[in-house]
């Protein structure tokens, strides 16, 4: 029977940082960072407990940093060029190596991460890495491999804009400038002549503090500069060498990459190398980044991806809904702009480019946001994500250095949250040094969370909206309530959730078309089990009287009815 996919995002150097300086902008030697190693069987047993099936290791690839490795052949990069002390993740500098950061003795890094995914695999998790296709660090500093013999720009023809040949856009005979200051930090300014074009498609020489000016743009063969026109036979340089990298690192044994940004990358590219790496791992997961959905369909199906993020429609829908800013009813309607695809949505409430639901910034309290959790985990079969520290209410309030408190667990600094530390409890995991409210919270995460597996009507069950017999119903507030029916075999589930701030009882129709719709009996009085509370009552499950169902403050019922 397969899984449904339930990710654990971690960020890797901050996971076992045991640290507790904390000194804002401070580098490693006073913060700390966190090791592979830190993760052990008993921290993935940990988070297996959690319901998760998947571990997504974010930051592992090696990336611009102030962090001098030069003894260990690391080549150091110029500190204007690099985002906060430990540097973004998603400026890459050798495609084939690891962050020395992560390694407990650097030159053994690649053992230590070999070890990492046996580790998680012994734990019963599969393995998650980073893919970044679209950008590079400014300083990208790759070595000649066996694998791949000219890395990126080796040959490249720099006197010209745009060619299919090159890796790289270049700025022709002009110095990079732009309002960054590109001393930061350093005796000497950081220079690039002729300039190449920024990450996030800034195609002149003088990127401002707004862009990704650490990062560079990879050339698929698309010219930017003359009406986006296509060059891809033959096919380009940059191809081939992703689809290297791509080989690479599933040739260790990993189960799946999350692409960063495959929206600008060439849907043409993603049609040609998927499908070549999947002749070699036919079971090797692809999870796409992606904010455009009039491409969804495109990348789905053209471009082999197995789901997609869904951001801009279930996350900010329950972002609004979770903050009083929209009603709970634009939950159907999110779901039916996306009939024929909705099980190949990755649902998520937190990641490491998202604010965190217990900060100032989005609902303060994290119990606000747990009706949410309950409809985005167990309203599909499709995949929930969760980010580390999610299910202990972190409030990502902290001023870490580069990003200041934004809401955000910084992906910059060197840095350590306490509230992991005091879960990770020296390595024991038993909550002892977690609050009340933090136990409450994790267990609540780990109740839903495992039933998405347990349930066989969560885990691959139908799926049946009941609000649209709900909106005229007055003993049901179809703004601040959210109801629907999962079924599998002979098992039904109701499910209600409760965004409400006060507890309430609510009387919920059920229609007629459920009944035949999804085979199920209709049953004057039968017994239920709350899975959530494990309270048990009867109740009426037919379309001639509604179903009563009492609702906590922010929560949720799931009735289980056997037939």
């Amino acid at each position: 029977m397969q899984q449904k996919p339930i990710i654990y995002q971690v960020f890797t150097r901050l996971f076992g940082n045991d640290c507790t300086a904390n000194v804002p902008g401070a580098g490693l030697k006073t913060n700390g960072v966190g090791k592979f190693d830190d993760f052990t069987i008993e921290a993935l047993q940990a988070i297996r407990d959690l319901g998760a099936t998947h571990v997504w290791y974010t930051g592992i690839l090696q990336h611009a940093t102030r962090t001098d490795y030069a003894r260990y052949g690391v080549h150091r990069c110029h500190p204007a060029t690099v985002k906060g002390q430990a540097g973004s993740p998603y400026a890459i500098t050798d495609y084939y190596d690891l962050d020395p950061d992560l390694a407990r003795v650097v030159p053994r890094r690649m053992d230590e991460f070999h070890q990492l995914i046996e580790r998680t695999h012994r734990a019963g998790l599969k393995v998650i890495i980073d893919f970044v296709p679209n950008h590079v660090a400014r300083q990208y500093r790759t070595s000649p491999t066996d694998t791949d013999p000219e890395p990126l720009g080796f040959e490249d023809t720099d006197n010209v804009a745009f060619s299919p040949r090159n890796n790289f856009y270049y700025i022709p005979h002009t110095r990079l400038g732009g309002t960054h200051d590109w001393q930061a930090g350093a005796a000497a300014p950081y220079r690039e002549c002729p300039a190449k074009a920024t990450g996030n498609d800034h195609f002149d020489a003088a990127p401002c503090e707004t862009d990704w000016y650490d990062t560079v743009k990879l050339n698929y063969g698309v010219d930017y500069l003359h009406g986006h026109s296509q060059h891809f036979r033959p096919v380009p340089s940059t191809w081939t060498k992703m689809y290297k990298i791509l080989i690479y690192w599933a040739s260790k044994g990993i189960d799946g990459f999350r692409c960063d940004m495959v929206e600008m990358v060439p849907v043409e590219f993603w049609a040609w190398a998927i499908p070549r790496v999947r002749r070699d791992y036919p079971k090797l997961l692809f999870v796409a980044e992606i904010y455009n959905p009039a491409a969804y369909t495109d990348y789905l199906f053209r471009g082999h991806f197995d789901y997609l993020y869904d951001k801009v429609g279930l996350y900010d829908t329950l972002r609004g809904v979770v903050a009083g800013a929209r009603s709970a009813s634009d939950i159907t309607h999110c779901w039916q702009s996306l009939p024929s695809i909705g099980q190949r949505m990755l649902n998520f409430l937190e990641n490491h480019d998202e604010q965190r639901i217990a900060s100032d910034f989005f609902a303060s309290d994290p119990r606000r946001a747990l009706p949410a959790l309950v409809v985005s985990a167990c309203m599909g079969t499709n995949p929930f994500m969760l980010y580390m520290g999610q299910e202990l209410g972190e409030r990502g309030m902290d001023s870490e250095g580069f990003s200041g408190c934004d809401g955000r667990t910084t992906i910059f600094d060197y840095w350590a949250l306490d509230t992991l530390r005091r879960w990770r409890n020296g390595g024991r995991y038993d909550g002892g040094r977690l609050t009340i409210d933090e136990r409450d919270l994790q267990s609540y995460y780990r109740r839903v969370l495992t039933l998405c597996n347990a349930e066989p009507a969560l885990q691959q069950g139908m799926f049946y909206d009941l609000m649209y017999v709900n909106h005229s119903n007055w003993r049901f507030n179809d703004h601040r309530q959210f109801a629907f029916i999962r079924k599998h075999d002979r098992t039904a589930l109701l499910i209600v959730a409760n965004f409400d701030y006060s507890p309430v009882t609510v009387d919920i129709n059920l229609p007629a078309h459920a009944f035949s719709f999804l085979g199920i009996p209709q049953l004057e009085q039968v017994h239920s089990v709350d899975l959530l509370s494990s309270t048990h009552a009867d109740i009426s499950f037919t379309p001639y009287r509604p179903t009563t169902v009492s609702l906590p403050a922010y929560g949720s019922a799931m009735l289980r009815v056997d037939f």
